[in-house]
């Protein structure tokens, strides 16, 4: 099994697109890259941590591979918005890619350029592309936050 972590904005709906994939283990939400151990949501929630709200995603590489899901990752958000995803605003929002390995760098910052010169935007791509840190695991209520209340989006 190999790690994958992503922020795309509200890790709710993240977490859930993630989890559908086949070869997708598992999917869990928290808080990465910022400077207080053990953040909690309200913490994170004042932008004064430096944490994203980011999915830590276990996959089987023989079954998805990490290219696959970087292109899941540039559909289920708008790379080209800086510390925001529709509604929600701050840098715990910003869109990132959180490598754990030299590999997984390589083949973001690629595919960040693929899609870049894709023409499918007309804002530049603004994804950082930035080393995992410590993942801190959310509060269990926001653990497949959207199954449990019987939803499958976070927009209403």
């Amino acid at each position: 099994m190999e790690t994958a972590t992503f922020g795309a904005g509200c890790f709710w709906g993240v977490e859930e697109d993630f989890r559908r994939l086949p070869g997708v283990v598992d999917a869990a939400v928290g808080y990465i890259g910022g400077t207080v151990d053990r953040p909690t949501y309200k913490q994170v929630c004042t932008d004064m941590t430096g944490h994203a709200e980011a999915v830590e995603v276990t996959f089987d590489p023989a079954k998805i591979s990490y290219d696959d899901l970087l292109e899941a990752f540039w559909k289920l958000h708008d790379p080209t918005q800086w510390n925001r995803q529709g509604p929600d605003f701050g840098s715990q929002y910003r869109s990132a890619v959180f490598y754990h390995s030299p590999e997984q760098q390589a083949a973001a910052e690629a595919s960040k350029q693929r899609l870049s010169d894709s023409g499918r935007f007309r804002r530049p791509v603004v994804t950082m592309i930035t080393p995992a840190s410590t993942f801190w695991r959310a509060e269990e209520y926001h653990q497949q936050y959207l199954a449990k209340q019987g939803r499958s989006h976070c927009r209403v």
